[in-house]
Order: structure tokens, then sequence, then C-alpha cells
């Protein structure tokens, strides 16, 4: 890296600092839950316009994305909330980059428990509030202004970049899913998903199921005569716990040693019974599935299949009445990894040495991620970094420290110059 002109970059965020702050704050105090998409996306649109990129902004056509394998329907019809991509033409002869965040959030609810409101923006203690703060308005705010830096300078890169804002991310990703279909790829590509400032080669993947248990009812003065699917229930919540234990002894990745959050798997829901005095005669069990970046969704499957038939088969009701175990109605969302050694991760480490003067955590994301488009499907080597916290995704009182995003944005800006020279 040519150090005087990182130099000049590190300078140059620091003088634009409140500028950088405002701006998220402006993307924080507009509501974006998911389904509400369409008001930031027109603010970020003309903001890429005033920054002279090339804006495409358009409506996903979901009939065109029924028949990946990652589809996923969406709860909320998605007319109306628009993805937008801006593109920064290069000079030529330099590598792409990508970068992509997403621009919805979780519910803002209940209004009441947040200290400033869910959309204040407010800064306090060092530490910028508001939904969405973290989980990623921060991870936009970053890469937007990384690139309005380098403009302010005149530092125009010899390779295209490409900043994707992507709708729907929380419960489908057919924001990203969309933004493939439609052509976008590079070299290389920044999620600028929560990290805190980690540099994330990888990302696990997150399955949901559904086991439907079958019993026999009675009245309640006749309980001997019943079959309790509660009770069923109870061994089949066992049998989900032994599978955990079973596959955090089994599965290693160098990303996450302590693989405990990369695979937690259990029972969330338990749904049974319709009558005080009546023994349940089903139970319907929820529940949640870790996945390590390169298992295949189709084996974990089988997996969870396999153990819920051993106990069954053990069990004298259960043997004739099996379980049923479903994943059509959930997230299914298998997770991704680029080599931790891979040029574009080089990049960050170098870029993050050059900002911070020490090296970065490279660690991998114990959450789902776009990656999973990007980089088996979009042909784009993807590695996480951001200014996100990750346990305030979703948090009521959600907040990001400004400082990470000072530093995101450095990190960011140098490796844009760097990556696309």
């Amino acid at each position: 890296m040519r150090s005087e002109v990182n130099q000049q970059i590190l300078d140059a965020v620091d003088s634009q600092r409140e500028e950088i702050i405002g701006f998220l704050q402006k993307l924080v105090q507009i509501n974006s839950v998911t389904g509400q998409e369409a008001e930031i996306q027109e603010f970020i649109a003309q903001n890429l316009h005033d920054m002279g990129l090339a804006v495409d902004k358009w409506e996903i056509d979901m009939d065109s994305l029924k028949d990946h394998p990652l589809f996923l329907s969406p709860d909320i019809p998605l007319d109306g909330r628009p993805n937008v991509v801006g593109v920064w033409r290069g000079t030529g002869r330099g590598r792409s980059l990508l970068f992509n965040g997403h621009v919805d959030t979780v519910p803002i609810e209940p209004v009441d428990q947040w200290v400033d409101g869910p959309v204040s923006g407010v800064v306090r203690d060092g530490n910028l509030y508001g939904r969405g703060a973290s989980d990623m308005k921060s991870g936009l705010a970053a890469m937007t202004m990384a690139v309005a830096v380098l403009q302010g300078l005149g530092l125009r890169p010899k390779g295209d970049v490409f900043l994707e804002y992507t709708v729907d991310e929380e419960r489908t990703g057919l924001g990203t899913l969309a933004c493939v279909e439609r052509g976008y790829k590079a070299d290389a590509g920044i999620c600028c998903e929560t990290s805190n400032l980690h540099v994330m080669p990888a990302a696990i993947g997150r399955m949901w199921f559904t086991i439907e248990i079958q019993g026999k009812p009675s009245g309640i003065s006749a309980r001997w005569e019943s079959v309790s699917a509660i009770e069923k229930g109870m061994k089949i919540v066992d049998a989900v716990d032994d599978l955990e234990k079973m596959r955090i002894e089994d599965l290693k990745h160098p990303l996450y040693p302590d693989n405990r959050g990369a695979l937690p798997l259990a029972v969330t829901m338990f749904d049974s019974g319709t009558f005080p005095s009546i023994t349940p005669e089903k139970a319907v069990l929820k529940g949640s599935f870790g996945m390590m970046p390169y298992e295949k969704v189709e084996d974990v499957q089988q997996q969870l299949i396999d153990q819920i038939d051993r106990i069954a088969r053990s069990d004298p009701w259960m043997r004739n009445h099996p379980p049923q175990v479903s994943f059509e109605d959930g997230l299914i969302c298998p997770g991704a990894e680029i080599p931790a050694d891979h040029p574009i991760v080089e990049t960050m480490k170098a870029a993050f040495v050059a900002t911070a003067g020490e090296q970065p955590t490279i660690s991998g994301r114990k959450g789902g991620a776009d990656t999973r488009f990007l980089i088996p499907y979009g042909e784009t080597p993807t590695v996480i970094f951001g200014p996100g916290v990750t346990p305030q995704m979703h948090a009521m009182n959600e907040y990001v420290p400004v400082e990470n995003l000072i530093v995101a944005t450095k990190v960011l800006a140098l490796a844009i110059y760097n990556w696309c020279n």
C-alpha cells in the first residue's frame, strides 16, 4: 500500500467525521422495517445520484427467482420495495469490487422500551442509537461514505465499484438474490454485515425445522388410556439436544474455535393441547439449526430426520406413529466461505493495519449472511466486514459505537483504493 495516499485517505475520513455520522443518523431516522423499504431506498438512490454514480433502481420480479435453489417465499409482497445499486465506473484495467448490504430492519416494537425512541439516531456516550444502527445501517453508511471520501480526494479507482442496497434480507435474502440474477458480480466482494470490525471469510448457515408428534387423546379422568403428545414431545426435545452435543463434538472449523456459537440446535417452540381437561393429541415443535459453512443443507436435514427416527423406533408408541419432520415452512440459509488467505482477505487485513496499527481479528460469523448468494451463485468471493456489533442485532435500544463507524469507513476506503488499483 502507498503510505502517503493511505494517510491522505485516513485524514480525509477524520475531516468528514461529522458528515459520516450525520449520514448514518439520516438512515436510522427512516423507519425501514421489512416491507417498508421504499422511503429509505428513495433517499439512498437520490444520494447516489448526487454522488454522480449510475443508479439502478428496480422492483424484484419474484417469478424470475422461484426456481432458484435458495428461493424462499416472502411474507410480504415485494411490490413497491425496490432494490438499489450504485455503480462507480473505474478508469479501466483494475479489479472490480462489490459491496453488499441490506436496508430492512426487524420491527421496532415495543416502542416504549426505547430510551430515545426507535429511530432517534441520537449519539450518547460514544454510541449512535436506533433500530438498524448496528444491523446494518452503519455498514451501509461506511461503504457509501468510503466512496464519497475517495471522490472528494479525486481518487477514482481503475476498477469498477458496485454498491448494493437490498431488501427483505431479514426474512428471505431475495434482494441480494435478485442482484445476482440481474448480473451483478465482481472480482471480489465485501458484505458490510455486523462483524464488530472483525474480518470474516466465513458465515454459518441457519435452518428452521418443524416436528409434528401424534398422541392419543382422552378425557382427563381416563388419562391412563391416553398417550400424551407432550410426554412424547419431551423425548424429542431431549433427542434434539443430544444431536446438538454430538455435532459440537464432531464438527470443527478453524474460524470457530468455540463451535457452540456456530452450531446451536434446539427446540424453541412447543405447541400442544386444545383444552385443560383433555390430554393432548398433537404437539408441534419448532426450532433452529446452526450449520458449518462447509455443510450441505440436505445432509444436515437428514441428520435430524435420522436422529428423530432412532428415538421413535425405541418408543412403543412412536414406533407405529412416527413424528413428522419438515423444513418447508421456515428459513433455509446455507453457510458460505472463502479461503482465509484469499487476496480480498489480505487486502482487508492490510487496510485494517494501516488504519488501526494492529492486526484485525480473523473469525467466522455466527449468523447467516447474504454471502450464501454472492459466493456460489454470484461468482464473487466475498468477505464480511462491518462496524455493527453482532450482539446488538435486533436488540432493544440497539446501538453502534461511533468509532466503529469511523474505523470501518477508513478501512473500506483504503480497500477500494488498493484493491481496485
